[in-house]
């Protein structure tokens, strides 16, 4: 065997009686059959060696790489067999010990809230549609019979990203999309996010979600909306709700209303929660207005219809008590946890 073949060989019959780790054992590969390896740069002197000799030289240097991988390979194999029984040795077990409680997810409470009130109306007969939260003016607005000058166009009220490209305000602006697609009778609802350039309290967001419903048909009228929301809130809430309409402004109804119905937390006797007046404050509606018809391209000598809308977080906050609405997009597990179901 060549000298230098034995003294590789010699120092690897050494450093291989040293290794007590397989840590250390994928070093000694490294030194001995990698690239730049001891074993690797015997194959440099073979140009040094007389021709005639070189293959019985190239033969003693692979089987000097055969005996070092197989020598690895099985030390390898008696170091892992040894690590992995001090591991057992190591661990215990006490069967005694409880087992680990894994929490179980949920759905965030404003979407099981939205989830129960679709359910509710799609089995009142209402079928969901659903719009851009990037709209233009003219559907979140003009078509919805905003004049020019209304106070909700105004860069305070609203996020516009060019003058006449924006986030919505509402949901609402899914109806002219609708009428110009379909022709009565429409029996929609169009749930989804709304934005306002308002300031964050506790009683306000820059984005809310939001619930619309939209009915027009050949003699719809107010007392088919009453109807409608009056079994709305009695499925929502579990219980008859006594309700009271008053009248109000909205330029895509005519006449308009705000709903409200008596508070769920003191039963109408005066609170905190409904500033000690008996009643919340959970919707607006009113007859489509006709120029609203119009724009949607439906005759309204012929049809008539009605729209409502109501808050998703203002029916949470009042189904259980929740004083600030800032609560629900801080992602704090602790109050979310205490959600099982809407």
């Amino acid at each position: 065997m060549h000298s230098s073949i034995q003294a590789i060989h010699s120092d690897f019959t050494a450093d291989i009686a040293a290794v007590k780790t397989t840590a250390e054992i994928e070093n000694l590969k490294i030194k001995y059959l990698g690239k730049k390896g001891l074993i690797q740069n015997l194959m440099k002197l073979l140009k040094e060696v007389n021709p005639d000799q070189r293959p019985a030289f190239g033969k003693e240097i692979n089987e000097l790489k055969e005996k070092v991988l197989h020598q690895i390979e099985e030390h390898e194999k008696q170091l892992i067999a040894k690590e992995e029984d001090q591991q057992l040795a190591q661990e215990k077990i006490d069967i005694t010990l409880p087992g680990r409680r894994h929490s179980i997810g949920r759905k965030h409470i404003i979407t099981q809230a939205l989830d129960s009130i679709l359910d509710i109306l799609v089995g009142m007969g209402f079928s969901v549609q659903y719009g851009p939260d990037i709209d233009t003016d003219y559907y979140n607005f003009e078509a919805l019979n905003f004049s020019s000058d209304h106070p909700a166009r105004d860069m305070q009220d609203t996020f516009y990203i060019t003058p006449d490209v924006l986030l919505r305000t509402h949901t609402s602006n899914v109806q002219v999309r609708v009428m110009e697609a379909h022709q009565p009778p429409i029996r929609i609802i169009t749930p989804g996010k709304a934005y306002r350039n308002e300031t964050i309290t506790a009683r306000s967001h820059v984005f809310f979600h939001q619930v619309e419903g939209l009915y027009i048909d050949k003699g719809v009228t107010f007392a088919d909306l009453l109807a409608t929301m009056q079994e709305f809130f009695k499925k929502l809430f579990r219980r008859e709700i006594e309700t009271r309409y008053r009248p109000s402004y909205f330029p895509f109804v005519e006449p308009g209303l705000e709903v409200d119905i008596s508070c769920l937390s003191c039963k109408g006797t005066g609170c905190q929660l409904c500033k000690h007046s008996g009643w919340l404050e959970v919707a607006g509606a009113g007859m489509v207005h006709p120029e609203v018809l119009k724009n949607g391209g439906i005759d309204p000598e012929v049809y008539s219809g009605y729209a409502w809308g109501i808050g998703v977080e203002r029916m949470v906050l009042l189904k259980h008590g929740v004083k600030d609405i800032r609560l629900f997009t801080e992602n704090d597990l602790r109050f979310l946890e205490q959600f099982t179901h809407f």
